[in-house]
């Protein structure tokens, strides 16, 4: 006998960042906030940290199973802060680690910013 229970799907509000780029010009405020996404996203490191925490299981990952990046726990935690200065990722802290997660908003603009203009 299994004591494991389903949990509902819960829907997210989160509202994507910016239209898709053949849907309209961005504002300068949507220029701005998807600029410093991509921007953050630039650097290998927080690229592979992002890359990290998306795939993992369960939608979210702690930092003690995701610092294995090469460079020291101090530059980990730099990286992390600017990522989530950037809007792409959210935590909590649970005891003496911190759990993340990306913004699922945030896949699903970034996907229909890259996707429509590409298919363009």
């Amino acid at each position: 006998m299994s004591n494991m229970e389903l949990l509902p799907v819960l829907e997210s509000e989160a509202e994507p960042c910016c239209p898709p780029l053949d849907e309209r010009p961005l504002t300068a405020e949507e220029a701005e906030r998807t600029a410093r996404m991509f921007k953050a996203l630039g650097d290998p490191v927080r690229l592979r940290l992002f890359s990290a925490v998306a795939s993992h299981r369960k939608g979210e990952a702690c930092v003690c199973d995701i610092s294995d990046v090469g460079v020291s726990q101090p530059t980990v935690s730099h990286h992390l802060k600017k990522l989530k200065e950037a809007g792409l990722l959210s935590s909590e802290r649970r005891g003496t680690w911190v759990y993340y997660r990306v913004e699922p908003a945030v896949l699903a603009a970034m996907g229909a910013i890259l996707t429509k203009a590409a298919s363009a």
